[in-house]
């Protein structure tokens, strides 16, 4: 159990709405009547949450691979310049996750994009504006990801669900995915403010997201929490060099272990980096992380190192499309990380 300071219904909204959010025209209310709250009260203790830097937003997390394109990416930035080259990294709207790791490759961050070209555009531009070589390892197959953070017991597994053909949204699909990005407002019709800024009614706004729940374009829809913030500080990213006949074998096996939070395999980058199958491992601190990684280790029995995240510069959801039908808006769309 969670050792903050959260009354039970901060901690209902943290840990039990990460996924299965109400899709209807008044989902506040409806939280508040199973939770023993009106809508007022709700939306004040999301408001607060959120202030407090709890949650990021209430929304979607699409499903990896599906449309658009994303990598995880690194770089060796030389120690003294490693702050001025994160913010420059953290700077671009492309990027959505910023975090200095204990290893050479030292900056670790995931980069979306509407397409591949214009990742790799984004890619090529950071090397250019940093002086640094960016390696990329884009996902090859999720075995455990973005299903959640159970804070009751953080290292519960979800069951995997299916995947999903890519497929390229429309002009619609893509603005409504563009306003969507950044969450929803915190007010009583949050669908209907949605569909206002891209010129569609509330109704066809729920049907929509429904139809990408249903197919799996859409993750999990709700609240998307911070982990750091809630106090699972300690953050390693363990990585297994598994030969390629095995590795699907491996990565559902340590997928389905205590401890593991993320599994996911990846292209390798020869000959800068071998490794091929990724573990995310959350905890309260490094003696609470520490075991799980050597019982990893142990399982997997294959070349591995834990790469320990020192400091985080940006968090935010991904942004595959921008959102241009608001004045006064930026053209990314974006808020705050």
């Amino acid at each position: 159990m969670m050792d903050s300071p959260y009354s039970p219904t901060e901690f209902a909204l943290l840990n039990d709405w990460q996924r299965d959010f109400p899709i209807t025209a008044q989902p506040f209310e409806q939280l508040g009547g199973k939770l023993g709250a009106d809508e007022t009260a709700i939306l004040d203790t999301l408001k607060r949450l959120q202030a407090r830097g709890a949650i990021s937003r209430v929304g979607a997390v699409f499903a990896p691979r599906r449309m658009g394109a994303s990598t995880l990416a690194a770089l060796a930035a030389p120690p003294q310049r490693i702050e001025e080259i994160a913010a420059q990294v953290s700077a671009r709207p492309e990027v959505n996750h910023n975090y200095r790791r204990e290893h050479h490759f030292n900056l670790w961050f995931v980069a979306t994009a509407g397409d591949q070209a214009a990742l790799a555009s984004v890619l090529t531009a950071i090397e250019r504006e940093t002086s640094c070589a960016v390696l990329s390892f884009p996902l090859e197959q999720e075995y455990h990801i973005d299903l959640g953070f159970d804070l009751k017991s953080p290292h519960k597994h979800h069951d995997q669900l299916p995947s999903a053909p890519v497929r390229e949204p429309d002009a619609v699909e893509k603005g409504l995915i563009a306003a969507l990005q950044s969450g929803l407002e915190l007010t009583t019709r949050p669908f209907q403010r949605l569909g206002e800024r891209v010129g569609m009614s509330e109704s066809e706004v729920l049907s929509r997201i429904a139809g990408w729940l249903d197919e799996g374009l859409i993750k999990r829809f709700g609240v998307v929490v911070r982990h750091h913030e809630l106090g699972y500080r300690a953050n390693a990213m363990v990585v297994f060099d598994v030969p390629d006949a095995d590795v699907d074998r491996i990565g559902r096996k340590l997928a389905a272990e205590a401890g593991v939070t993320l599994c996911y395999r990846r292209t390798r980058s020869l000959p800068h980096w071998q490794y091929n199958l990724y573990c995310m491992v959350h905890g309260r601190s490094r003696e609470e992380v520490q075991p799980v990684i050597e019982r990893l280790g142990r399982m997997a029995d294959f070349p591995a190192q834990a790469l320990f995240s020192t400091r985080r510069y940006k968090q935010c959801g991904a942004r595959y499309f921008a959102e241009t039908s608001l004045p006064g808006e930026s053209s990314n769309g974006s808020i705050n990380a």
